[in-house]
């Protein structure tokens, strides 16, 4: 594991819990917390999904990459990634020297997160369709870049961070 950079990368889609238990974490380690997609939004004015819509799904992953190179080794907290900011060229690589811990979440508890939709409207008009085919391109991605994987389906927060913090290597 790095000694720069962040004490602990979460991944997972949209929905899957890592701002809340990156949060969580964050408080219980005692360091900050950043969530990437407010990082994107910061750097270019938008909100992540804008973003894509304007510049396309290559151009914005390539942006993730540029800004991730920049955050990674001057954040030594928790860092809750963009739902497909692993799948971006060249970020799996990136991550390899950090704690990284998938939140696994299946379908139909993505589909009961109050809010979900409104907050990616790139999954209407089918969310159902869209969220099955992410989940399944991205998840061997998620497995691959992570260190441990916790499930989150229908549980607490507080037992997902546990598990969280046990999956961490001791400092």
């Amino acid at each position: 594991m790095s000694t720069n950079g962040p004490v602990l990368v979460l991944v997972g889609p949209p929905g899957s819990g890592k701002s809340t238990i990156g949060r969580m974490a964050a408080e219980r380690l005692g360091v900050g917390f950043r969530d990437f997609d407010d990082d994107m939004a910061a750097e270019h004015g938008k909100e992540a999904g804008d973003l894509v819509v304007d510049f396309g799904r290559e151009r914005f992953q390539e942006l993730e990459h540029e800004l991730l190179v920049r955050v990674l080794p001057k954040h030594d907290g928790v860092l809750a990634l963009g739902g497909g900011t692993p799948t971006a060229p060249g970020v799996p690589e990136l991550l390899k020297p950090y704690n990284v811990v998938f939140l696994d979440v299946d379908l139909d508890h993505l589909l009961k997160r109050e809010g979900l939709v409104a907050l990616h409207p790139w999954l209407l008009p089918n969310p159902r369709a869209h969220l099955r085919q992410m989940l399944a391109d991205r998840r061997p991605i998620y497995t691959q870049v992570a260190d441990a994987t916790v499930e989150t389906n229908g549980r607490d927060p507080q037992d997902i961070l546990e598990d969280v913090l046990a999956a961490m290597p001791v400092r």
